[in-house]
């Protein structure tokens, strides 16, 4: 299946259950707390506390080499046979710098760009979190293509919620 699927922390509770997903990622800022689906294993639900910020700010939780390596974690333990779901708390940059950075982890040979332009292109609001893609270069090896795809992407279209999309990684898994 390897499906993932993205949108904000409201609606959440609707996708897991719509998709049946049995694997959550949560990104949403310290402090706040996520009610886990029932129907989402408690193995299965990876709560990442940071704040949607790409520079250390006074009082907020930088993204950091610890959080991508849980991240990375929890992406290789992930059996891809139930869908997973993504969420931040407006579905707009850590959840979409998650689904990408899932994408180039378990599709490692996907061009960077491509995959970038076609989240742009399901979620005209995507503007994956630069901090969370450069980590996640660094880690992987990627060599600044996946920090060059972000930054040729630009940002999204204004919004208060993101457009919810599924990536389907048997697409890029070639």
């Amino acid at each position: 299946m390897a499906e993932i699927h993205v949108c904000s922390l409201a609606l959440m509770p609707g996708t897991v259950e719509r998709v049946q997903a049995r694997s959550l990622l949560s990104l949403v800022g310290p402090g706040m707390k996520i009610e886990r689906p029932e129907i989402v294993p408690p193995e299965q639900h990876l709560n990442l506390a940071l704040s949607d910020i790409v520079a250390p700010m006074l009082g907020y939780v930088v993204p950091d080499e610890g959080h991508v390596r849980r991240l990375l974690d929890f992406l290789f333990n992930w059996d891809q046979r139930q869908p997973m779901v993504v969420h931040c708390f407006a579905g707009v940059s850590r959840s979409t710098a998650a689904a990408f950075i899932a994408a180039c982890t378990l599709a490692p040979n996907a061009n960077e760009l491509a995959l970038a332009a076609h989240i742009r292109e399901m979620s005209p609001t995507a503007t994956p979190n630069a901090r969370l893609v450069a980590l996640a270069d660094d880690m992987l090896d990627r060599e600044g293509r996946m920090n060059a795809a972000i930054a040729a992407l630009g940002r999204g279209r204004d919004c208060y919620e993101g457009e919810p999309f599924m990536l389907n990684l048997k697409d890029w898994q070639k």
